[in-house]
């Protein structure tokens, strides 16, 4: 047991290790805050699905302590102590953490993971990619309109801040580099599936069934 659970501590611990050095290779950084990664999220989706949520959740937690701290300069901006709280939870703790939803998509046990089919594995892994995406998006435009609306539209910092309201302003940001976000782990979700099929044969032994030494 103590021999199984210092294995999983390792594979998360690799898994927020590739996350981090990914969400730096940066396709697109947007001038306010946010920004489109290589795969980033994929590890973590990857180290949710194959350990279920508990663990999900608390590699996720770590990621995103880690993207707090990448994003200080990010949060030194806000002027308010109400706002740098509510920036740290929806910008960072939150919708990071929310990665560990894609373990809900795991089959409830071993014995039904391995089951599996490869082609019912992509659309579990593509529909938790969706959802934690989704579900990231959602906290982003929560901070978009109530951090950084006001602070952006005191800036004048662009002119789309100056004709929208809040909620629109937020959405067509957020959007911006969500979606292409969104997109390119969707792109990792077949190659997430591999992974864990593979890594479901190794375990197994190819699907052959060791037999029992003699009594």
């Amino acid at each position: 047991m103590q021999q199984n659970k210092t294995r999983v501590l390792v594979e998360c611990a690799v898994m927020v290790a590739l996350a981090s050095a990914l969400s730096m290779l940066k396709i697109y950084d947007a001038p306010l805050g946010g920004s489109v990664t290589l795969f980033s999220m994929a590890p973590l989706i990857a180290v949710a699905f194959r350990q279920g949520p508990r663990w999900g959740f608390a590699a996720s937690f770590v990621y995103s302590i880690i993207q707090l701290l990448l994003g200080l300069g990010s949060v030194s901006y806000v002027p308010t102590a109400r706002g740098i709280v509510l920036c740290i939870l929806l910008d960072y703790i939150i919708p990071f953490t929310l990665i560990g939803v894609a373990g809900f998509f795991r089959p409830a046990s071993d014995g039904a993971a391995k089951s599996v089919s490869n082609s019912k594995r992509l659309v579990l892994v593509a529909a938790a990619a969706l959802t934690v995406c989704v579900l990231r998006f959602i906290s982003h435009l929560l901070s978009g309109a109530v951090v950084w609306y006001e602070i952006t539209k005191a800036g004048q910092w662009n002119e789309l801040v100056m004709k929208t309201g809040m909620w629109t302003y937020s959405a067509i940001y957020n959007a911006s580099y969500m979606i292409p976000e969104t997109l390119i782990t969707l792109v990792a979700s077949p190659a997430i599936a591999f992974v864990l099929a593979s890594v479901g044969r190794d375990r197994t032994g190819g699907g052959k069934t060791t037999p029992k030494s003699p009594q």
